[in-house]
């Protein structure tokens, strides 16, 4: 009987090298099917992969071409999401979408889908939940913060002030 040592193989750590073209198309078709991408989130998810320029530029080409990859679409999700779930501001989900290479006009037209009205109600409703968890006495300085808070959602300075004056916040 003879013994056989097992093999010892050295995993890295990080993610996958892909070499093959067809492989990386595959794996970002269902990178891409799982949520909405933006074209540079998928870029560096196949730099991250290990594929050279001009694969990575083919391989994009290919997605749009499938409809895996659509800016448009992104955007719209993209505000959306962070509109009604995470009740951001117009001006923290424009610096999100930039941060994300998103074209400005595709940013604009992505923006415009949010109801007037509606963007009113969530600063209102944001205002009204963050007013309750105020312990500031000083109505001074309860405005201060309360409008400080609205800014770091991304509401816009004189929106803010309207709300916040129309509805006895202030």
């Amino acid at each position: 009987m003879c013994s056989v040592e097992p093999k010892i193989v050295e995993k890295t750590p990080g993610k996958p090298i892909i070499h093959n073209k067809q492989s990386a198309l595959a794996k970002a078709e269902s990178y891409c099917a799982y949520q909405e991408r933006s074209q540079q989130e998928v870029r560096n998810k196949l730099y991250e992969w290990g594929l050279k320029t001009n694969d990575v530029e083919e391989v994009i080409s290919e997605l749009i071409s499938g409809n895996f990859l659509n800016e448009e679409r992104f955007a719209r999700a993209y505000v959306s999401g962070k509109f009604n779930i995470k009740h951001w501001g117009k001006i923290k989900i424009k610096q999100g979408l930039k941060l994300k290479r998103v074209p400005d006009r595709m940013i604009v037209n992505a923006l415009n889908t949010i109801d007037h009205d509606d963007y009113l109600k969530v600063i209102l409703t944001v205002a009204e939940k963050k007013s309750a968890l105020l312990t500031e006495k000083d109505a001074y300085k309860r405005k201060y913060k309360l409008t400080a808070y609205l800014l770091g959602k991304g509401f816009e300075s004189n929106l803010i002030s309207e709300v916040l004056n129309s509805n006895n916040l202030s």
